[in-house]
């Protein structure tokens, strides 16, 4: 974790500035992420509440009061919504954000880092990779639910907090003036890689040509669906989704692809055997049966039939990014090896090529169980 702040007495001086009621006792580091410091802050009360104290990184998210409007609009909405279905408990299944004693959803230090704190939700466990198709089922049905919770909610109410998250028009332009600006020398190591993604770039535009013609609707979705950002109870049903950071206006097939593209995948995102990678398909059918189960009673059938448009797009664009960043110097993705970058490109192109080969199997799972 980067810039990570002792915990000591400015640690503490932080928490009276939010509305916590708790006598506090040990504060730790908590969890993996690489854009936020995270802090659990434990009451000595076992019976209360316990809290997660959170530095944003400003350099990602450069509005921090737009980005917590947007979580206080979006979680107030679910709340909202949740509060009119029996036996929800919306303290579970929602994330709780607690204001200053100010009364804002966020507080500035002196050194002009931002801070925020949450409800932390106990007994609940996530995991980085899906393991069985219960939990991929799980998953499916927590981000559907998410969707469909938030589908009338106003897109106007939803600001974008990193514009042009998922535009592949945005991407491939970006890796364009990375060809031609070849500062680090690197553009002929990676030639093969640019035609597989020349080749496709039309068709990876199609959802955004569906949205603009106004066949696709605009909805507020995750767009960082990865399995990790479902907290599931101790039976591993979901609970809540979290990491709400990345919530704006997109497409559903966004969310649904991102989702896959780490579900189907039977090996690492950098796998270096790129003979080794293939598709679980039990695993996809497993997630569109959760999905579906929620998620259908807001979908069009031009969403419906967009999500296999987003299966094959989410993994090519993060070969984009992954292949931009190589021939930028690696200055965006953390790297464990000097080609690292590249590798990761060469893995998702392959996952790519292995969906499309399968993309009858993929689209009959869709169709069939939407029908069901």
């Amino acid at each position: 974790m980067d810039h990570i702040i002792p915990i000591n007495a400015r640690i503490f001086g932080l928490i009276s500035e939010f509305k916590i009621d708790a006598k506090i006792a040990p504060v730790e580091p908590f969890g993996s992420g690489h854009i936020n410091d995270t802090y659990r802050i434990i009451n000595s009360d076992a019976k209360g509440v316990d809290y997660l104290l959170q530095r944003i990184n400003h350099h990602v998210f450069n509005d921090v009061p737009a980005l917590m409007q947007n979580l206080l609009n979006v979680t107030n909405h679910l709340k909202q919504k949740l509060s009119l279905v029996p036996g929800a408990n919306t303290e579970k299944e929602v994330l709780t954000i607690v204001q200053t004693r100010q009364g804002l959803p966020y507080f500035k230090d002196k050194d002009g880092d931002y801070w925020r704190v949450f409800h932390f939700l106990k007994d609940t466990r996530s995991y980085d990779q899906v393991e069985t198709e219960k939990q991929a089922f799980e998953g499916g049905k927590a981000f559907g639910r998410f969707q469909a919770l938030l589908s009338d909610l106003d897109t106007s109410l939803v600001k974008d907090t990193i514009p042009d998250f998922h535009n592949i028009e945005f991407r491939l332009n970006k890796l364009r003036q990375a060809i031609d600006a070849n500062v680090v020398g690197r553009l002929n190591k990676v030639l093969a890689e640019i035609e597989f993604i020349k080749l496709r770039a039309a068709k990876m535009s199609e959802i955004l040509r569906l949205g603009r013609a106004g066949i696709l609707p605009r909805r507020i979705v995750h767009n960082d669906t990865k399995f990790n950002n479902v907290l599931l109870d101790s039976e591993d049903k979901a609970q809540c989704v979290i990491d709400l950071d990345t919530v704006m206006p997109g497409y559903v097939a966004y969310d649904f692809g991102d989702s896959i593209r780490t579900i189907i995948n039977t090996t690492a995102e950098d796998e270096t055997a790129l003979n080794q990678i293939g598709l679980n398909i039990p695993l996809f059918e497993a997630y569109t049966r959760g999905y579906f189960q929620q998620a259908i009673v807001f979908l069009t059938e031009a969403e419906i039939d967009s999500l296999l448009k987003g299966v094959l797009l989410l993994p090519y664009i993060q070969a984009v990014r992954f292949l931009t960043d190589y021939l930028e110097g690696d200055h965006y993705f953390k790297i464990h090896s000097r080609d690292h970058n590249l590798q990761r490109t060469r893995a998702q192109l392959v996952l790519v090529k292995k969906l499309e080969d399968n993309q009858e199997v993929l689209d009959h799972i869709i169709q069939k169980t939407w029908q069901h």
